[in-house]
């Protein structure tokens, strides 16, 4: 499972190791309370060091969010091959969808940031990105093959219906994404 290199942060001073790990951690509750846009001067400030600490570990928006989620999006890629050695391939692509969706909707704003992530070559996040898309294909794929989804269904269209449902249920209330994300699937059988 490709990670992000662990080897700079071992080298980090101690001082600068505790810093960007306050910053990971007040990030997270900053955006779980405000949304990925939030001010990242406001994390900064949560965190008690000046906006320079901050850029200087995380010098964007999409850096600091790839901290905060590429490991989470490797695992959701791992997921799907578990789920795929242990569960019907509809029921795979299910559970799968369900847990990407659980992904998207942790924090409010996310499934606009990734949807433009897997297009976004420059995007930090492209990369885990693309790995799930691929995870998920490889689960719609194996359901196309078993007949329980329509076969014009792209891995794409799967992506996006989940992030649309995540969207609506930031919007609406976590519930009604759930009933979103439950028609989509339905309307992925031929």
């Amino acid at each position: 499972m490709p990670t992000a290199d662990p080897a700079p942060r071992r080298r980090m001073r101690a001082d600068a190791r505790r810093n960007h790990d306050r910053l990971l951690a007040e990030a997270a509750a900053v955006f779980a309370e405000q949304g990925v846009e939030a001010s990242l001067e406001a994390v900064a400030r949560r965190a008690g060091v000046a906006n320079g600490t901050l850029y200087s570990h995380f010098p964007t928006r999409q850096a600091l969010l790839e901290a905060l989620l590429a490991n989470g999006m490797w695992v959701l890629a791992d997921t799907a091959r578990d789920l795929a050695g242990h569960l019907s391939a509809h029921e795979a692509l299910t559970t799968w969808a369900r847990a990407a969706m659980a992904h998207t909707t942790r924090y409010r704003g996310l499934a606009t940031s990734l949807l433009r992530s897997v297009e976004d070559e420059t995007s930090e996040l492209h990369a885990a990105c693309q790995e799930v898309l691929g995870a998920g294909e490889r689960l719609l794929t194996r359901a196309q093959a078993a007949g329980t989804v329509r076969a014009d269904a792209t891995a794409a269209d799967l992506y996006s219906l989940i992030n649309a449902a995540a969207w609506a249920g930031e919007q609406t209330s976590p519930a009604q994404g759930e009933r979103l994300l439950s028609f989509c699937i339905d309307g992925l059988r031929p």
